[in-house]
């Protein structure tokens, strides 16, 4: 059973720094690419990064310089380093799973995801 478990949130101020991290298990971590995703209350879903089980990744225009994707293979774990948070960039996010090795069309199209971690920024 593929399971996504977020950590890492929390409420900062604007220009602050928060690391997310999702643990995975119930399947070969290594063998798939992974997103982050995030929605904001009233919004749909907003893809965010994605990183190729080859450590290929891609990002949102809003995260190119902000957010830096990656993953560690030996502990089935996806993180994801943001800095210079605004409180734009509140809302839960989650990570996924892509069915695999490489970068789904469109972005959003994983086949699993997690409950989510809160992000919250603001003054």
């Amino acid at each position: 059973q593929v399971q996504l478990v977020e950590s890492g949130g929390g409420s900062v101020q604007p220009g602050g720094s928060l690391r997310l991290s999702c643990v995975a298990s119930g399947f070969t971590f290594s063998h798939h690419a992974m997103p982050w995703v995030r929605q904001a209350p009233g919004k749909g879903p907003e893809w965010v990064s994605a990183m190729s089980n080859g450590f290929a990744t891609r990002y949102a225009d809003f995260a190119q310089v902000r957010f830096t994707i990656s993953r560690d293979n030996t502990k089935n774990t996806l993180y994801l380093q943001m800095n210079d948070l605004k409180p734009k960039d509140t809302a839960m996010y989650f990570c996924g799973r892509y069915p695999g090795s490489w970068f789904a069309v469109p972005e959003t199209n994983y086949t699993h995801r997690g409950q989510g971690t809160q992000v919250t920024v603001s003054s």
